[in-house]
């Protein structure tokens, strides 16, 4: 048996320290270290390096998760020996989504669901209102590390579901849970054992009140995927947004709406955020952005009221604050159009939170709009990156975004002069711009 030796651990950092003191010498907090046993190293086991031409090439092999949105979030399905951190604001359903997921899962493979928050007639009942059938899923009701893993290794489970990686604790830390130090601790033995025994671990993580995982950012370090809840409370839809994917593309989102009998995927998102009712009126005009792997059409709305003081208001909502002030001076400076004394509201419909700079130009001709007080033209849709000097710079996937458009119908598309396609698709007039008058000029 390997010697025991003792250590210090910070509760707050995870530093460690091979004496006690009152203060952390790492992060400077007081009464935090607390002791644990730690196994002597073994030795080492003198692998040899392996050529890469040597390796099989097997043909990955992925589970579905039920969902196609979710499949596609995960880059194509859930792979063997994967571990994916979930994360999101309390009730907004990361428990039932899962269970669902396990639920189709325990068709192919053995599931173990592990929960350290509710009791075993709690994830009953919830199983009985999703209509889940069990036929080789496993509950399982403790915090123990140690005994989870245990018990699926006993249980044979190929997939395992962690609710939630905050309440698990490792046997050696007398930390509390939830602590620096255990989840770092209790990450880093999911992750080996995963990898080791090709078992597909879910871990679902409790988020700050700034909406970032909880513990240290190293736990998004060592996992292979991270996804994000994101909802707006007055929504019923729910989007599920992948940061970092080992398997997939980072950024892809997927689209869910919540209902008695659990989640249903959005299979046509572009169909619930766009209202073809406002497209007519002043200040809203459709953009393509592009997620992940797909083209999502979003409705811009933008208001321009006369400013009731000296220092008028610039709130953006769904697009960056800063953004939209370098916007309102280019169109000052370049576009003829006098906001200085305006109160300037923009918002993208349905809580969506657009990153990408395609969307320059539909938000400037919604503004635009909104201050002429005129409709733009009917069937328009517009996407590209505004520079400084008012010139309509390219973006990515151009033409995708373009036939995406035209897929919903919409005739008339104001595009950077760089992203027009060699074969322009049946159904759409493609406007070729390259200053920003000559796109107000044709939206109007």
């Amino acid at each position: 048996m390997a010697k025991q030796k003792t250590a210090y651990v910070c509760a707050q950092c995870g530093a460690h320290s091979v004496k006690w003191a009152g203060q952390c010498p790492d992060c400077g907090a007081w009464n935090t270290l607390s002791e644990f046993r730690v196994a002597a190293a073994a030795a080492a086991s003198g692998a040899e390096a392996t050529g890469l031409d040597a390796l099989e090439l097997d043909p990955e092999e992925r589970y579905a998760t039920g969902f196609a949105e979710f499949d596609r979030v995960l880059g194509g399905g859930l792979v063997p020996g994967a571990v994916v951190l979930l994360g999101g604001d309390p009730g907004v359903g990361k428990s039932t989504l899962l269970q669902q997921v396990s639920g189709h899962v325990q068709g192919a493979v053995p599931v173990l669901y592990a929960t350290g928050e509710e009791s075993l007639r709690q994830v009953s009942q919830r199983a009985r209102r999703l209509a889940i059938e069990s036929t080789s899923l496993k509950v399982l009701a403790d915090t123990g590390l140690e005994n989870v893993l245990g018990e699926v290794r006993r249980n044979a489970s190929r997939v395992l579901i962690i609710d939630s990686i905050q309440t698990m604790t490792a046997a050696e830390l007398t930390s509390a849970p939830g602590s620096v130090a255990q989840l770092r601790e209790c990450v880093g033995r999911i992750v080996q054992f995963a990898k080791q025994n090709e078992v597909s671990v879910f871990v679902i993580g409790h988020v700050t009140k700034e909406g970032a995982i909880a513990g240290p950012r190293v736990v998004e370090h060592m996992v292979d995927t991270v996804l994000y809840f994101e909802n707006d409370p007055a929504s019923r839809y729910t989007m599920i947004r992948s940061v970092k994917n080992r398997f997939g593309a980072t950024g892809e989102m997927g689209v869910f709406a919540m209902t008695g009998c659990g989640f249903r995927e959005v299979r046509n998102p572009s169909a619930i955020f766009l209202s073809r009712d406002t497209l007519a009126e002043p200040g809203s005009v459709v953009s393509v952005a592009w997620e992940g792997s797909r083209a999502l059409l979003v409705e811009m709305q933008a208001l321009v009221a006369d400013g009731g003081g000296g220092y008028p208001k610039r709130v953006a909502q769904g697009v960056d604050q800063n953004r939209l002030g370098l916007l309102l001076a280019v169109m000052q400076r370049h576009g003829d159009a006098q906001l200085g004394s305006e109160d300037v509201f923009v918002n993208v419909v349905g809580g969506l939170k657009m990153a990408e700079t395609a969307v320059d130009l539909p938000t400037m001709l919604s503004v635009v709009s909104s201050f002429r007080d005129r409709p733009c033209r009917e069937g328009l849709v517009s996407f590209g990156e505004i520079g400084l000097a008012g010139e309509v710079r390219p973006v990515r996937y151009g033409e995708e975004r373009i036939a995406a458009a035209a897929k919903q119908g919409f005739s008339c598309a104001i595009v950077p002069r760089a992203n027009v396609p060699r074969k322009t698709p049946a159904g759409i007039e493609i406007v070729a711009v390259s200053r920003i008058r000559e796109a107000f000029d044709a939206a109007f």
